[in-house]
């Protein structure tokens, strides 16, 4: 029988972070959220609120917290441009701050600790795809460098806590993922499509529709990370988590307009600054060191996703910050 630990989640209310939280209280850890529903809601926990071994924390990472834990999953930070870019400075801060403070927890607990980094760390990236030995193309003054240069410092925290004090850690960089539970007022390109196609909105393109993503499933990406928490001792990372099927964004409007049966209409408007043009991850390090790859094809993982939507009422969520 697996030995239980006690695990702390940043970020554990948000629509990864929660879905991590069941899968580690249904292997029977002990595990404590924190988070501070800047961009979540309590509902995503609501399957967890009277487990015994599950704790909710409402704390920001950016102010230090004294716990004793084993294992600490660092998911907090706004994820969607619009979302990061509402208060830029309070997204840089959450990042560094946040990864300072975790990091100093851990080296007192002598507890293992993952950091969430993101693709955004390639920028627009050169190569294509995106191996981890790519340091990235990043502009450094730009709209989008709050998440970007923020999560680029995490990572050089975590290394140089790891070098200079023997921190035990695990960064993993996520590419596009989707599933239920994403707030219909993120932003992301897929909650944005389903939404607009299920309220017989305008669909929405940034661009001109030919810039490439590559979108994983929720369910999927969860296990690459709880792998990569679990792998030997002497694998740090990084390593990319994300599905290598590329698809337009046009592609992806098409086919969320098909599976809803949507009369949605597509329009196009100017691309933001800094947007990727292409982004799809070299996964061949997850595969040999995790012996990980995702499984739900997008039509697949879209129709869940599709489904939750559906079983939700829309009214009962707001948008976190005026641009999404």
């Amino acid at each position: 029988m697996p030995q239980i630990q006690r695990i702390l989640v940043t970020g554990g209310a948000g629509f990864l972070g929660s879905y991590l939280c069941e899968q580690l209280v249904d292997q029977g850890h002990d595990v404590i959220c924190v988070e501070n529903f800047f961009t979540s809601q309590k509902s995503n926990l609501v399957g967890l609120l009277g487990r015994p071994n599950f704790e909710l924390i409402r704390h920001d990472v950016t102010q230090p917290i004294w716990l004793e834990v084993d294992e600490i999953y660092n998911l907090a930070c706004p994820a969607a441009p619009g979302h990061y870019q509402y208060n830029p400075i309070k997204t840089i801060k959450t990042s560094v701050m946040g990864a300072i403070n975790v990091l100093g927890m851990a080296k007192r607990c002598d507890a293992k600790v993952l950091q969430a980094s993101t693709s955004e760390v390639y920028g627009d990236p050169e190569v294509h795809p995106q191996p981890e030995s790519y340091r990235g193309s990043v502009n450094p003054i730009g709209p989008r460098a709050c998440y970007d240069e923020g999560k680029r410092a995490a990572e050089t925290l975590f290394m140089d806590y790891h070098r200079m004090n023997g921190v035990n850690i695990r960064i993993v960089r996520i590419f596009n993922t989707y599933g239920p539970r994403m707030h219909p007022f993120d932003g992301r390109v897929v909650s944005n499509f389903i939404r607009q196609a299920l309220l017989g909105e305008e669909i929405t393109i940034f661009g001109d529709g030919s810039q490439t993503r590559s979108f994983c499933y929720r369910d999927d990406l969860v296990d690459g990370i709880i792998r990569t928490m679990n792998s030997e001792d002497d694998f740090t990372g990084p390593v990319n988590l994300g599905n290598p099927d590329e698809f337009t964004i046009g592609e992806l409007a098409q086919l969320v307009v098909e599976l809803t049966c949507s009369k949605s209409q597509v329009v196009y408007r100017d691309l933001p600054a800094d947007d990727p043009t292409r982004r799809r991850p070299d996964i061949s390090l997850a595969k040999k060191q995790l012996g990980w790859q995702p499984r739900i094809p997008l039509r697949e993982g879209l129709q869940r996703t599709i489904d939750w939507f559906r079983s939700i009422n829309m009214a009962d969520f707001r948008p976190p910050t005026p641009n999404f």
